[in-house]
């Protein structure tokens, strides 16, 4: 006998857990609309040629991608090993057969984030889009990654973006903070925001001789320092061919643990030859002192200078977000600038952004007994069955309820009022409307708080629905 299962890394959800979860997107996406974004959404499918080299080796190496259907599949895998052959018989050069067997039988692949989506959907209605164009996302991506705590191949984003055609005033990023506080303190989870410049790394790249071709590489190694400790990260970009020499001069600047205002004196006077590094200083140092001027209620602002983020589009301000009371834990959101000037025909677009997960959100809200006081709800009245006569008279007042917009449900069979009452309360119903032979033949309608254990008779109707709404 097979017992059913589903893929790793994917999940099922309650009704009680996809009511915490509504509980968490209502307020994430209520803020966004605060803040002046508007929603779109996206296909879940893209083109391979869409997303590939947007996110560096590991991003393409995790991607789901798709099989072509039907008669193009059997194409493609024809056209496959007439290549092998041809390779073998005229002895050509050595192939990456993975490579070419992928590129015959898929050219699609499931969305891997929202932010190269979304760089793809402007760059389709350029013509009718109103820049700066404010934006935001919630919905699932896809990622083949080990499963393990924090880590899904199936999840959900929500992102928040501006693009414009011009450059973007450093606003955006004390906007976006702003954001991430409103979101927080609402959700009651202090956080950390950890920020660094692109253009700060670029700087300690040329005062450490690192060559350009070894670029992606350095920051890709550099984004796991807190993950997997420095000597970790030394090894690997040896590894990769940066030198020892070249890590020992700037190892030292990703190790400060002095405050901000010392980490800018230090890097100030180590990018005296670096245009590049003091760009990215000067952005810094705006941001904080900005913010300084502003009251953030559950946010603390860090500048770490070891955080790169991996993303190959990112150019400027790097954001990462954790939980304050647990930052050794998988972050909660990121973002940062972009220029998407390289991408699909558009000049001089830029964007900044913010994503957050809403699946480590989730466990945040979980580990911390946050949702003590979210229940599914969407039932507020069950009417008690007491058989068919019964039902005819209530069903009258069960469609009045709900055109008043009060979820109404009446249960499907005249069990034990008992087991009735328990469903009630299993199911977080606050009411329960009793309407038996006695009820009808006095005109009544009974009333019980499920929680309070209380009941209560009334003369009519709209008595009923008043008392609902305001005890409820």
């Amino acid at each position: 006998m097979q017992y059913p299962n589903i893929p790793k890394g994917t999940r099922d959800f309650s009704f009680n857990e996809i009511s915490r979860r509504n509980y968490i997107i209502e307020t994430i996406r209520k803020k966004f609309e605060i803040f002046g974004f508007n929603p779109i959404e996206t296909t879940s499918i893209e083109y391979m040629s869409t997303l590939i080299n947007k996110y560096g080796e590991e991003g393409d190496y995790l991607m789901f991608k798709l099989l072509h259907s039907g008669n193009s599949l059997k194409r493609g895998i024809s056209d496959f090993m007439k290549k092998i052959i041809e390779n073998f018989k005229f002895k050509k050069k050595q192939v990456d057969f993975t490579t070419l067997l992928t590129e015959h039988i898929s050219n699609k692949a499931l969305r891997y984030d929202l932010t190269v989506p979304l760089i793809r959907y402007v760059a389709m209605h350029r013509n009718t889009i109103i820049f700066p164009f404010k934006r935001y996302q919630i919905q699932p991506v896809w990622r083949a990654e080990r499963p393990q705590k924090g880590r899904f191949r199936e999840f959900y984003q929500c992102d928040a973006d501006i693009i414009g055609h011009n450059y973007l005033s450093l606003w955006q990023e004390i906007e976006l903070i702003q954001l991430c506080d409103d979101i927080f303190t609402k959700l009651n989870i202090p956080i950390v925001i950890s920020i660094n410049h692109r253009d700060i790394l670029r700087g300690l790249g040329e005062i450490s001789g690192i060559k350009n071709d070894l670029w992606k590489d350095f920051t890709t190694s550099l984004d796991k320092w807190n993950k997997i400790g420095k000597d970790s990260v030394r090894k690997e970009m040896i590894r990769k061919g940066i030198s020892s020499k070249s890590f020992d001069k700037v190892e030292f600047f990703f190790d400060m643990k002095e405050n901000f205002y010392k980490k800018e004196k230090y890097l100030t006077t180590a990018f005296e030859n670096s245009e590049k590094g003091k760009k990215g200083v000067k952005d810094i140092s705006f941001i904080f002192n900005m913010i300084n001027n502003l009251s953030l209620q559950k946010t603390q602002l860090e500048w770490n200078i070891s955080l790169a983020r991996g993303m190959n589009y990112y150019t400027g301000t790097i954001l990462e977000i954790f939980p304050y009371n647990n930052r050794k834990e998988n972050s909660i959101g990121g973002g940062g600038r972009y220029d998407l000037s390289n991408f699909f025909g558009m000049n001089n677009t830029y964007g900044v952004g913010i994503s957050f997960g809403l699946d480590r959100i989730y466990l945040v809200m979980e580990k911390e007994n946050l949702f003590k006081n979210i229940y599914n709800t969407s039932s507020k009245v069950l009417f008690i069955n007491f058989g068919d006569e019964e039902s005819s008279y209530a069903y009258k007042m069960i469609n009045y309820l709900r055109k008043e917009g009060i979820s109404t449900q009446l249960y499907p069979n005249p069990i034990k009022i008992g087991a009735q009452f328990k469903y009630a309360s299993d199911n977080h119903i606050p009411f329960a409307i009793i309407v038996g032979k006695d009820e009808i033949k006095k005109n009544k309608i009974k009333v019980k708080n499920i929680k309070k254990r209380t009941e209560k008779e009334y003369d009519n109707l709209k008595k009923v629905i008043e008392s609902i709404k305001k005890l409820n």
